[in-house]
C-alpha cells in the first residue's frame, strides 16, 4: 500500500473513531487510534502514516513524535474537508 491510500484509510478511521466538530474537522485522541483493533490491522506504522498525513496538512497535532503511552491523550485533529466547487 502507498503512502497516499494509507493517508485516505487514515482519515476514514479518524471519522469512524472521532468526534465530529462544528467546523466540519473530527478529533481522535492517539490512544484511541492506537488501541483500536481494526487500526492496528489495517496499520504497520501507525505514527508514520499520521506524520505523512501531517505532512500533507490532512492533520494537525502537537509534536512530531508521538509513543504510545506517553502521547495517549494528544488530540488529532482531522481538517474539514472543502466541497470542490464546480466550474
Amino acid at each position: 500500500m502507498n503512502v497516499e491510500e494509507e493517508v485516505e484509510k487514515l482519515k476514514v478511521e479518524i471519522q469512524r473513531l472521532g468526534t465530529k466538530q462544528d467546523d466540519g474537522s473530527y478529533k481522535v485522541t492517539f490512544g484511541v487510534l492506537f488501541h483500536d483493533d481494526r487500526c492496528a490491522n489495517i496499520f504497520e506504522a501507525l505514527v508514520g502514516t499520521l506524520r505523512a498525513a501531517k505532512r500533507r496538512k490532512f492533520l494537525t497535532y502537537d509534536g512530531e513524535l508521538l509513543l504510545q503511552g506517553v502521547h495517549d491523550n494528544v488530540e488529532i485533529i482531522l481538517k474539514p474537508t472543502s466541497p470542490i466547487a464546480a466550474t
